[in-house]
């Protein structure tokens, strides 16, 4: 029996690390970056450390942010998820107001599950937003947002 759990615990690991379809290659600090990117910022899997994409010397490269507090109207997310805590918390990352994801893969869907404060330690259940594969998605991010996750291979630009 202890066997079969363990066996389906690894099965679960395996599924939940499946890349998700318009997935694209996790970005590397010091690795080229598109320059279609500059400016834009990115977070690696073990969810701590942010990269941004600059051109450094006529090249455009995945590098440190100058800031330990990085904030960006402009966000690169590959895949899987990206967490980014909003103007509800301290050191926010991403400020509310109107968004617009565009994908950066033909069968790229760009998600959002925004978490609102309602009140102290109070959350609204999250507000699911999804775009077609291809599609640009338009999303208006919530003031006093507590997090937001966004998800596919999409490039994400704050509506000046």
């Amino acid at each position: 029996m202890k066997r079969m759990s363990v066996g389906a615990a690894v099965v679960g690991i395996a599924v939940a690390a499946a890349p998700v379809a318009g997935a694209a290659p996790v970005p590397q600090p010091g690795a080229s970056c598109a320059p279609a990117a500059a400016g834009a910022m990115t977070q690696l899997p073990d969810r701590m450390t942010f990269l941004e994409c600059r051109n450094q010397g006529g090249e455009f490269r995945w590098l440190s942010p100058d800031s330990p507090y990085p904030n960006s109207d402009r966000w690169l997310t590959y895949g899987p998820r990206l967490t980014l805590h909003g103007e509800g918390q301290r050191n926010r990352e991403i400020d509310s107001g109107d968004w617009v994801a565009y994908p950066q893969a033909a069968d790229s869907r760009c998600e959002a599950a925004q978490l609102d404060n309602t009140a102290a330690g109070e959350r609204t259940p999250p507000q699911v937003s999804m775009s077609e594969p291809g599609e640009p998605l338009t999303l208006r991010v919530l003031p006093m947002l507590f997090t937001v996750e966004l998800r596919g291979h999409c490039l994400w630009q704050k509506v000046q």
